[in-house]
């Protein structure tokens, strides 16, 4: 009875195992179903991107105007604006490719619908509609700057049609200037109307901005004639002011007899007359003073006297001293004939113990016993000769291991060397001479954990030049932002370097720069930003001597990091690379 109860319960645990298998081959299978909807979700997403002239439209897609009434059928029944790179669903409805991303990444995997019909959107059989595509790319709008143009474009080519409208609103390029006006009217205003524009200084002829220029020609301009600041009756160009100094009549300055005692002090013509005029008296000046040299020169003399008189006496001391020490010399003498007396019987004494040393050895060759003896004395001298070769060894050894150490400095010395000249070698290939560079920086993400960290605190390109002989520079890179940007943005800068040729470059340095970060999807949508130089800033003034750089300058807030890793329109960051470009504007720049 007991058995058959055994065998019931074994049946029914088996039974029940088997209901939770296929209870777990039911859920395995539903999360593979999730799971490819989710896959083909995801491709669709990746699949149809923007097209470029779609991708500009997005921000006025809503107040285009067209010449014909736009069909319902190109509205999109997300953003009710027309449809920009159509996605076609099962149901037949079309989307804005950018609306119908949205609607999927705020709906789970199993419920976007479509708004029109309710019908489910499955993300495998949604498809680009190429022919809707072409049909409204062909659309005739009016531009956008109507009714003060009344160009009529296919939507295709509005962007272009807008970069070269004469009424489009246009912010002057010039900087610090922020007025906004049509392009017809932005050449006329940059060369003549901008208070910011740049006009080259009436008097050295350098460029500089119109607001800054006043200032320019009344503290800084080397050329511009000014009046002496002593008050005499010339004007001096600025940069001679030093020298003109040297001859004013109007400076004060001593009498050129008052090493003699004349304590006039005047104007450089009154000090002329005076020293015209007092000549008698300072003759007397000049006789005073050597009279008192001839009486410091008597003085002296008679030092020197008495300190030849105390020579004499040290002298005859001298002589007195070596008298006495005669005596003692041949005292010294006899000690010495004692010493060697003593060494030569002590020679004799060492001979005698030696022969009864001999005689000892004879008499304990005869003794009984003595043979063991003996043997332990050889073996005693086998050890001793043992312990010398082992002391021998030893010290060969650390004659080994000191030069083994000689060896090794060397050897790390010659690796350094290596060293410095494979990474000058890597300089001198990367190095350019056009006022370009692109510098490539892998590991982003590694490198910018570790100044998140604090260390190293930024990252210094390999140096480029404007010329085989021309300005020398770097550009410094914050992964992690610097200063006001630290920790949300970007931050790039660019320094000046001392340079072998500076010494023939004009300074300060005025070439405008621009500092890029460079777009890898092939789209061309860098971010880029330019400056240009502030001529009284010690930055461009000719770098130091000494391997000490120029202050870097440049953008703290570059590009948010947000926009740097997930841009919108662009990829900045491939493969854990990023690639940064600095150019600088060559116009006007004479080569050596």
């Amino acid at each position: 009875m007991a058995t058959a109860d055994t065998k019931l319960g074994a049946s029914d645990e088996s039974s029940l195992q088997s209901d939770e298998s296929v209870r777990g081959s039911e859920e395995s299978r539903l999360r593979s179903e999730e799971s490819r909807l989710g896959s083909e979700e995801s491709r669709m997403r990746s699949t149809g991107p923007v097209g470029s002239w779609e991708s500009e439209l997005t921000s006025i897609q809503h107040s285009l105007k067209f010449v014909v009434k736009l069909k319902e059928e190109f509205v999109c029944p997300i953003c009710k604006g027309v449809v920009l790179n159509p996605q076609q669903n099962s149901c037949g409805h079309i989307y804005c490719f950018h609306c119908l991303q949205g609607l999927l990444e705020t709906s789970s995997p199993s419920s976007p619908v479509c708004p029109v019909d309710g019908a489910v959107i499955t993300p495998a059989e949604v498809f680009q509609d190429n022919c809707c595509k072409r049909e409204i790319s062909s659309l005739e709008v009016f531009c956008t700057n109507s009714p003060a143009c009344a160009s009529v474009i296919t939507l295709h080519h509005l962007q272009d049609h807008l970069r070269s409208c004469q009424y489009e609103q246009l912010q002057c390029t010039n900087p610090g200037c922020r007025e906004v006006l049509q392009r017809r009217h932005l050449q006329k205003h940059l060369t003549n109307a901008c208070p910011h524009r740049t006009e080259p200084c009436p008097h050295c002829r350098l460029p500089q901005q119109l607001s800054l220029l006043q200032d320019h020609v009344q503290s800084l301009c080397p050329d511009v004639e000014v009046d002496c600041p002593d008050s005499c009756s010339q004007k001096v160009p600025r940069h001679k002011l030093t020298e003109h100094r040297e001859a004013c009549p109007e400076v004060h300055v001593d009498c050129s007899y008052k090493k003699f005692g004349c304590s006039v002090q005047d104007k450089r013509g009154n000090v002329k007359l005076h020293e015209a005029a007092a000549v008698n008296h300072h003759m007397l000046l000049v006789l005073r003073s050597n009279t008192s040299l001839e009486q410091q020169v008597g003085v002296l003399q008679e030092e020197a006297l008495l300190r030849q008189q105390q020579v004499q006496t040290d002298g005859f001391e001298l002589a007195g001293l070596q008298k006495k020490i005669s005596p003692l010399l041949q005292q010294s003498s006899q000690l010495e004939h004692f010493v060697s007396t003593a060494q030569r019987s002590l020679s004799r004494q060492e001979d005698v113990l030696s022969t009864v040393q001999l005689d000892i050895q004879q008499v304990s060759r005869g003794l009984p016993g003595l043979e063991e003896l003996e043997q332990l004395r050889k073996s005693l001298d086998a050890v001793m000769q043992e312990v010398s070769a082992a002391e021998a060894l030893r010290e060969h050894l650390g004659t080994l291991e000191q030069n083994l150490q000689r060896h090794s400095g060397l050897l790390d010395l010659h690796a350094a060397q290596l060293s410095r000249n494979k990474q000058h070698l890597q300089e001198l290939e990367a190095t350019s001479y056009d006022g370009k560079l692109i510098w490539k920086i892998q590991d982003f993400r590694k490198r910018r954990d570790a100044e998140v960290k604090g260390q190293p605190p930024c990252l210094s390109s390999v140096p480029f030049h404007t010329g085989r002989c021309g300005y020398k520079m770097a550009v410094k890179v914050y992964l992690n932002g610097d200063g006001e940007g630290r920790g949300t943005h970007l931050s790039l800068y660019v320094v000046l370097m001392p340079g072998d040729f500076d010494a023939l470059l004009p300074w300060p340095f005025r070439q405008t720069v621009s500092l890029s970060v460079l777009d890898q999807s092939g789209a061309g949508n860098h971010r880029s930003l330019g400056f240009r130089p502030d001529p009284a800033s010690k930055s461009f003034q000719q770098p130091a001597a000494e391997p000490v750089s120029n202050v870097a300058v440049g953008f703290s807030c570059f590009i948010p990091l947000d926009k740097l890793e997930t841009p919108q329109n662009a990829v900045y960051v491939k493969d854990d690379t990023l690639f940064v470009k600095a150019k600088v504007d060559m116009s006007g720049l004479e080569h050596l």
